[in-house]
């Protein structure tokens, strides 16, 4: 269930900033929310979709980042500097993505279908990204910094600007 050493591992690599893995154990509230979230989403695929969601707005209280109990994680996923962090109910987050603070995985319809993003992996998320609707990130893909993403992205792109364009 909850793989600390991995995740105490992906974070050392990718947070230059963080010294030891004492250091991100204690402090990091990506890592508490990504561990956090890992018991909510058992729970909510339990069918205790009351508790699973209470459980989850402990969290983002405690942290600062909402993930949906419902919301499919990877593996070695890494939050830095999580706050302001939102992701939707439907969103799937592949492996070893990196994402900065201030991004967002929103849906844009009301109907109970796969209303958010699928990112691939090895995704970097700039912060503030907001990538809305049931769009593809391909793997390998870098979302820059405040890039407003509504339509798929494919492997290995570069998007950056309020209004994405491809820049390889």
């Amino acid at each position: 269930m909850i793989r600390i050493r991995e995740d105490i591992q992906a974070g050392l690599a990718k947070d230059p900033a963080t010294r030891s893995a004492l250091e991100l154990f204690l402090t990091s509230p990506g890592l508490h929310a990504l561990w956090s979230h890992q018991v909510a989403h058992m729970l909510w695929n339990w069918g205790w979709h009351i508790p699973a969601r209470i459980h989850s707005q402990w969290t983002r209280f405690w942290t600062g980042i909402e993930i949906h109990p419902g919301a499919t994680i990877g593996r070695r996923v890494v939050i830095d500097h999580g706050m302001g962090i939102v992701i939707g109910e439907t969103a799937i987050v592949g492996d070893d993505v990196l994402i900065y603070h201030g991004v967002t995985l929103g849906g844009k319809i009301n109907d109970r279908v796969k209303r958010h993003p699928t990112v691939g992996n090895n995704v970097l998320l700039g912060a503030g990204a907001k990538l809305i609707g049931d769009i593809e990130i391909g793997d390998g893909a870098m979302i820059g910094a405040n890039a407003v993403v509504t339509k798929n992205v494919p492997a290995g792109a570069v998007i950056v600007g309020p209004q994405i364009r491809p820049i390889n």
